[in-house]
């Protein structure tokens, strides 16, 4: 199935600034808001379910010339459009 990006966003910022723009997504997650990502010209409105699938992934992604490995965190967010429920499942984040 083809990937239609529907907002994309990529800076260098502090790790408080990250924080902040998290929590405010952890808030409106429990609150069953939706969330509102706006950059610039561009902005999205995403209505996660009650019960989004959750997925988070830690990467190193070495370059081919030999450079400095690349790490990453992701935390991802899924659900089928019109979803309202999903399965749940453990996580444990320290």
């Amino acid at each position: 199935m083809p990937e239609e990006v529907l907002f994309k966003f990529e800076g260098s910022m502090d790790r408080s600034e990250i924080a902040s723009y998290l929590r405010t997504v952890a808030d409106n997650l429990e609150r069953g808001d939706a969330i509102e990502l706006e950059s610039g010209s561009e902005s999205v409105t995403m209505e996660p379910p009650s019960r989004p699938t959750f997925e988070i992934k830690a990467e190193r992604e070495t370059s081919s010339s030999g450079g400095p490995a690349e790490l990453s965190v992701e935390f991802e967010l899924e659900w089928d459009d019109g979803e309202t429920d999903g399965d749940g499942g453990g996580l444990s984040i320290e």
